[in-house]
């Protein structure tokens, strides 16, 4: 597969991780382009099996040298506007961008690792042995990380559909 194919195939989920991990649509926009610049320098010289998981391998250590660099994380609401919908109903635009507000703040209460672990698993749906290579962990450390994240984000969403409960 050639780069720019790969680029065209991946680009999209590249961002959307990047984004969830910066909150910040410049951040995430300059380090898809960081990691596929890495990705142009080594795979002339490597065969890689797992394209997708390795690209969000470099792309997680890209963000992890960007954090690095700058000391702290830029924390911002902004969100993608053009988020791909089930429906085109203006209703249901504004319930998936509410839902979508709702787990990134949710994500917030979660340490780091867990965060990592579930947006790799759940969001961008790669393999737990993937996501383990990525963060260059464990597979069943992995596995306890992810499963304390949905706990707790689970406990999270029960909360406030109580907190609607006594509102309504």
């Amino acid at each position: 597969m050639q780069l720019e194919d790969v680029y065209k195939h991946y680009m999209n989920d590249l961002y959307r991780y990047l984004y969830s991990l910066s909150k910040n649509h410049h951040v995430a926009e300059d380090l898809v382009q960081e990691a596929f610049y890495r990705a142009y320098l080594t795979l002339a010289d490597y065969e890689i099996n797992n394209i997708k998981a390795w690209l969000f391998k470099v792309a997680y250590h890209a963000f992890i040298d960007h954090q690095r660099k700058n000391k702290k994380t830029i924390l911002t609401d902004e969100i993608k506007e053009n988020v791909d919908m089930i429906e085109n109903t203006p209703e249901s635009k504004m319930l998936e961008k509410e839902s979508f507000l709702l787990l990134i703040e949710d994500l917030k209460c979660l340490k780091e690792i867990e965060k990592q672990a579930v947006l790799l698993c759940d969001l961008n749906e790669l393999s737990y042995q993937e996501a383990a290579e990525i963060l260059n962990i464990k597979l069943n450390t992995l596995k306890s990380h992810i499963s304390r994240g949905r706990k707790k984000l689970v406990e999270r969403v029960k909360e406030r559909m109580n907190l609607d409960e006594r509102r309504a």
